[in-house]
């Protein structure tokens, strides 16, 4: 059945007159007959009599007519709906930020951006960095923000997705202070006494950055993982409770050791500098975004 045929139905309903609803339908009235008929076939009963004199209903078309009307009415009111909810989000800047940094790093960054002139409407999706490239791949959002560091692969393809500079950030190796203020599980361990490690998952981007910076570069260590999250205030926490050592961005864990409830967990040498960076699709976007971009 098509909608069609339904608007075809009224047009008849409303004319009582085949060439007269056929002519206000815009077909030929063999071809509005036909699709009465097709329409009747779908129905499995005649919906006019076309004995009488004029085109009237039949008791089954009588019961019909207030369905077609149902029907058109709230597909229109669905059309307009769904082109209103469109609207709105062509004109949404719709972000994705990794855990970490939709804490400490966007709500700053954007009230700076406000500060310069209206962007309008903002949705921020906040998610481990694996889901954020997934999003961004399926187009649920215009701009990833996130740690990036040279030594760590990204999903996000140079030739589709680019990037700009926004600000720096460290992974510093932090634990709770024991006797003294020292650091009570510090790094490197030994191999008879690992440190315990509050670990990244795989979806973390800050997890496979310290990945890659360590078999890059970094000095040997011995760890044993006792605790894994991809979000990093759950180690913070877990770092907090004395559970073990965590790498965490010193976006986050400037507090803590500005207070002595964190203390580093070894000298400066452990530390990993990361980078954040806005991607974005290198394919034209919604005005809005492109002139977000424009502002950046």
């Amino acid at each position: 059945m098509e909608c069609s045929w339904l608007e075809d139905f009224l047009a008849l309903v409303e004319t009582a007159h085949f060439s007269r609803a056929a002519e206000l339908r815009h077909l030929t009235q063999s071809a509005f007959s036909r699709r009465i008929q097709a329409l009747e076939e779908w129905a499995g009963t005649p919906l006019f009599d076309r004995d009488s004199h004029r085109v009237v209903l039949t008791r089954g078309g009588e019961q019909f007519r207030p369905i077609a009307e149902e029907v058109l009415r709230r597909l229109q009111q669905g059309r307009e709906q769904v082109r209103e909810a469109g609207a709105a989000d062509a004109s949404t800047l719709r972000f994705a930020a990794t855990h970490a940094l939709s804490l400490t790093f966007f709500p700053a960054w954007l009230r700076g951006l406000q500060g310069r002139g209206p962007l309008g409407p903002v949705r921020l999706t906040a998610d481990s960095m694996q889901s954020c490239e997934r999003i961004m791949l399926q187009g649920q959002a215009q701009f990833l923000l996130c740690h990036h560091h040279p030594a760590a692969a990204t999903s996000l393809d140079p030739a589709d997705f680019c990037s700009v500079l926004l600000g720096h950030d460290t992974l510093v190796p932090v634990v709770a202070p024991g006797p003294e203020g020292a650091p009570r599980f510090p790094l490197p361990g030994t191999p008879g006494e690992p440190v315990p490690h509050l670990a990244y998952s795989q979806e973390s981007g800050m997890g496979r950055i310290l990945a890659a910076a360590r078999a890059a570069a970094g000095p040997r260590v011995w760890l044993e993982p006792v605790f894994t999250s991809h979000v990093a205030s759950v180690l913070e926490s877990m770092a907090l409770a004395g559970q073990g050592m965590a790498w965490l961005p010193m976006s986050l864990a400037a507090d803590p050791l500005g207070t002595g409830a964190l203390v580093r967990a070894g000298v400066p040498h452990w530390d990993i500098p990361m980078e954040i960076r806005l991607y974005r699709p290198r394919q034209h976007q919604a005005p809005g975004a492109e002139r977000f971009w424009a502002l950046l």
